[in-house]
C-alpha cells in the first residue's frame, strides 16, 4: 500500500515539503507585501477595475519571488525582461490583431518566444500579454505607456521589495547571486530546512 501511495504521489508530483512553519509564514508575509506594493502603483495610474489585470499576473510573480527566491524563473532579469517583452508583444497584438481572442492567443505566444530568445522566461509574463490584450480601456488607451507604467515600475517594485524582504533572512537573501546559495552560511534549523527547499525547487 505505502509503495501505491509513494507511486501515487511521484505521478501527481506531490514532493516533500522540508520547510518549516515559519519558512512557510515568511513567504505568506512577503507575498503579501509585495502584491500591497503593486497594487498601490497599478491603482494609481489604471484605477481599481483597469488594474486588476497587471496585479493579477504580478501575484503570479509574488509566489515565485517570495515562495522560491533561488528559483531560475524568479532571479531579476527573468521577473524584469519577462513582464516588459511580454508587455510590449501585448501591446503590438492589441493594436494590430483586430480580433481580441486571436490577438491574446498571438500575443502569448509572441511573448513565450521573445522570452525565450531573451533569455527571461517568466511564466507571469504569459498573464501580462494577456491583460495588455484584455484589460479593457483603461489599458488600451495608455499604449505603449502601459510598458513603463505601470508594468515596467510594478516589476521594479516588487523586486525591491524582494530584495528588502528577503535580506534579513541569510538563507533566503535575493537574488541568489547575493545569497551565493548560503548553504554554508545558513544556520539553525530554519535556515537548513529552507535552503533545502530552495534547492529541491530549483531541481538541484
Amino acid at each position: 500500500m505505502r509503495s501505491v501511495l509513494a507511486g501515487l504521489r511521484r505521478w501527481l508530483g506531490i514532493g516533500n515539503d522540508l520547510s518549516t512553519n515559519a519558512e512557510k509564514w515568511v513567504s505568506t508575509t512577503g507575498g503579501l507585501a509585495g502584491i500591497l506594493g503593486v497594487a498601490l502603483v497599478s491603482q494609481s495610474q489604471l484605477g481599481l477595475a483597469g488594474s486588476s489585470s497587471i496585479v493579477a499576473s504580478m501575484g503570479s510573480s509574488a509566489v515565485l519571488l517570495f515562495a522560491v527566491p533561488h528559483g531560475p524563473l524568479s532571479q531579476p532579469w527573468p521577473v524584469f525582461g519577462g513582464h516588459l517583452v511580454s508587455a510590449f508583444v501585448g501591446v503590438t497584438c492589441a493594436n494590430l490583431v483586430p480580433l481580441p481572442m486571436l490577438a491574446a492567443a498571438i500575443a502569448v505566444a509572441l511573448a513565450i518566444g521573445a522570452m525565450h530568445y531573451l533569455r527571461c522566461i517568466h511564466p507571469p509574463g504569459g498573464a501580462t500579454a494577456l491583460g495588455a490584450v484584455l484589460g479593457g480601456d483603461a489599458v488600451h488607451q495608455l499604449g505603449y505607456q502601459f510598458v513603463i507604467t505601470p508594468v515596467m515600475l510594478n516589476a521594479v517594485t516588487i523586486l525591491l521589495v524582494a530584495l528588502l524582504f528577503n535580506a534579513p533572512f541569510a538563507w533566503r537573501r535575493y537574488p541568489a547571486a547575493w545569497s551565493g546559495r548560503v548553504g554554508a552560511k545558513a544556520t539553525g534549523k530554519t535556515g537548513a530546512k529552507g535552503v533545502a527547499l530552495l534547492e529541491n525547487a530549483d531541481g538541484r
